[in-house]
């Protein structure tokens, strides 16, 4: 039970059965870490949560938490959505090397597992900022530890399956609670400040540890260093791209993804795949709050945030055909509850799922009524 959810509580949200806290979206950042554990999560009034009594029921069969007396009541079954058989390609949202195994466990239909930068820093314990700031041997000593924990989850993929690793993504409200001994300058607005390629591009010392990381998944992984791609974080145009490339280090035949969340980004998705993306992710979480200017971390807009909204489906439609037209893999997340609507409304059937959702929409578990 927490006021808000962060990055400082990454190891403790993985060892929680539910979470209760006061303040957050949805689809936050570290709310999205529960999602794809299947953590339940109850939101209450900030001034209730110190006065927080009485009895609560965690119902992991349901995927809820009950605060007061429990009513029981029948309980639903998901079906199996009809179009999932037929989806092209899908790739899974994880956390760390379990989730890997579980969906595998479960399916073999998972064509490649996705994992975020920071989440491979929280899992290891590493202080990316710190690292980072206090010089090229110590940004790849970085490179390296990531590395080893990447390869943990090459391990667990089974034939065919791929890893995408996302370069660092960090805000400035969450890098400054995971850094240590170096202050991290504080943003008015964090979600349009300096992060992403925008943060990558004036990091001096990442290309660095992203080298050594490259250099240590040649050297160790065998066979299986072509299973490990990168791709980019909140980028807007193809021009951003091509620094970023240079200022990485990165040779004309090394693949580099992108991903798309920003309005500028979806208008730039032609010239993203003229200027050598291998493949486009469409991150909808954020993509969805600009479109809409409904913060996804504010839960007093929900009813705003709308994944179905017209112009949602309109640009994740330009940017599947612009991919189609350019034979560039596009994958667009889904929550759960939306596979079968993109399914239907989308001209692509390549998907990005979190764990636990996909374990449900391809296991038909038992939901809350």
């Amino acid at each position: 039970m927490t006021e808000q959810l962060g990055p400082e509580l990454y190891d403790a949200i993985l060892a929680s059965s539910a979470v209760i806290c006061a303040r957050g979206g949805q689809t936050g950042h570290m709310q999205s870490l529960c999602r794809s554990r299947g953590i339940p999560v109850l939101r209450v009034d900030p001034l209730a949560l110190d006065t927080l009594v009485g009895d609560i029921t965690v119902r992991l069969d349901r995927g809820s938490i009950i605060h007061g007396t429990v009513v029981d009541v029948p309980r639903q079954r998901q079906p199996v959505l009809p179009g999932l058989d037929d989806v092209e390609s899908i790739c899974v949202v994880i956390a760390d090397a379990t989730d890997i195994r579980s969906t595998n466990d479960l399916t073999a239909r998972v064509d490649s597992y996705f994992i975020r930068e920071e989440f491979l820093c929280l899992g290891a314990g590493l202080s990316p900022i710190d690292s980072l700031r206090a010089g090229p041997r110590e940004a790849e000593r970085y490179g390296v530890a990531i590395a080893g924990v990447l390869h943990s989850m090459v391990r667990e993929l089974l034939p065919g399956q791929r890893l995408v690793m996302r370069l660092l993504d960090l805000r400035s409200d969450d890098a400054a609670r995971m850094t240590t001994g170096i202050e991290v300058d504080d943003e008015p607005n964090p979600e349009l400040g300096l992060h992403g390629a925008r943060w990558l591009l004036a990091e001096h010392h990442y290309p660095a540890a992203f080298l050594a990381l490259r250099a240590h998944v040649a050297d160790h992984f065998g066979a299986d260093a072509d299973r490990v791609s990168f791709a980019v974080p909140f980028i807007n145009d193809s021009t951003e791209f091509l620094r970023l490339r240079e200022h990485l280090r990165l040779t004309g035949d090394t693949p580099l993804g992108v991903f798309v969340e920003t309005p500028a980004a979806v208008h730039s998705a032609t010239e993203f795949c003229a200027a050598g993306a291998s493949e486009l992710f469409v991150g909808t979480k954020d993509l969805i709050q600009f479109y809409l200017a409904a913060d996804r971390g504010n839960h007093r807009v929900a009813a705003t945030y709308q994944t179905r909204h017209p112009a949602v489906l309109a640009a994740l439609s330009q940017t599947v055909e612009s991919g189609r037209a350019s034979g560039v893999p596009v994958h667009v997340f889904a929550l759960g509850t939306d596979v079968d609507h993109y399914l239907r409304h989308l001209p692509g059937r390549r998907l990005m799922m979190c764990n636990a959702e996909l374990q449900r929409v391809a296991g038909a578990v038992e939901l809350p009524a």
